[in-house]
């Protein structure tokens, strides 16, 4: 079982769990994401576009979907709270594969007891950040006990500062600009303030494997992706759903950067053009067997 752990901006959307360890998966319409309990969410960004990705993503490849924990949270803390709570005491029952971390505030009491829940399974999840969590993993000094970050440049300059505790602090001398990816990077690993793997998205999206330069996607380039809100979730939830069908870090990586690329060259976007509209094309443009996205993760 793969889970993603999330929140939707409603602070009155009561808490959504697993359903044991073989849950009932959500699904995907023009309406939104239908999930196992019959609610439906719109997919705008954040969470619920990561994980309508996710699910298509896994759809084209025939493999088990991800599983959803999903709490309302607005910003006051307290949805993520419970989420936390709930798969602290979950956790040994539930024993994942993989957890993806996604829009959750950023608590490091909370951060710190789900990682020695996580470290007393007899194996290990491995565990993807993105957005608050990816904040919070970096502000505890545990960075290294994830597979892989997804940040943006601007995400990769607050990972460089090892005394800021929220990117809104980044001090003003690392500057986030694509020429200095190399030296932020250098600097977040010298501090610890990141994972042996990374996905830096920006103009150019640069995969970082086993610490090092993996690859640079920077083709096709559809500039009017840089102006709509989502567009990075769409990354966290294709290399989700690739590592959900049980791909390697660096070739889901690699694969998720050209396949977003590849969509927003199939689907000519405007900065008008809503993420649902470009997730609803996914199937269009992902690959229906194993043999091509290993093709398209290969650096």
């Amino acid at each position: 079982m793969w889970i993603i752990a999330g929140t939707i901006p409603d602070p009155d959307f009561s808490l959504l769990v697993p359903e044991g360890p073989a849950p009932r998966s959500a699904s995907l319409s023009e309406a939104g994401l239908h999930l196992p309990d019959g609610r439906t969410v719109p997919v705008e960004r954040g969470t619920a576009a990561l994980a309508a990705t996710a699910l298509q993503t896994c759809a084209a490849l025939g493999s088990t979907p991800p599983a959803l924990l999903l709490a309302g949270d607005t910003g006051s803390g307290s949805g993520s709270r419970q989420l936390y709570a709930w798969l602290e005491k979950a956790l040994p029952a539930l024993a994942p594969r993989g957890l993806t971390f996604h829009y959750l505030f950023p608590d490091v009491d909370w951060h710190n007891r789900l990682l020695l829940a996580v470290r007393e399974l007899e194996n290990a999840p491995l565990m993807v950040a993105d957005a608050g969590f990816m904040y919070v993993a970096k502000m505890s000094g545990y960075a290294d006990a994830y597979e892989l970050f997804t940040p943006d440049v601007g995400e990769l300059a607050f990972l460089a500062d090892e005394k800021a505790p929220h990117p809104f602090y980044t001090r003003g001398f690392l500057l986030a600009e694509e020429q200095n990816i190399p030296v932020l990077l250098a600097r977040a690993q010298e501090h610890g303030n990141c994972p042996a793997n990374l996905i830096i998205k920006g103009k150019a999206d640069h995969i970082i494997h086993e610490g090092r330069l993996h690859a640079v996607v920077d083709n096709p380039s559809v500039p009017a992706m840089e102006c709509i809100g989502g567009t990075g979730d769409i990354v966290t939830g294709l290399v989700t759903g690739l590592l959900c069908a049980g791909l390697p870090t660096a070739t889901a990586a690699l694969a998720a950067a050209r396949l977003a690329r590849l969509l927003a060259d199939h689907c000519r976007p405007d900065p008008s053009t809503p993420v649902s509209r470009l997730i609803a094309a996914l199937p269009e443009v992902l690959p229906r067997s194993r043999d091509e996205i290993l093709a398209l993760g290969r650096a």
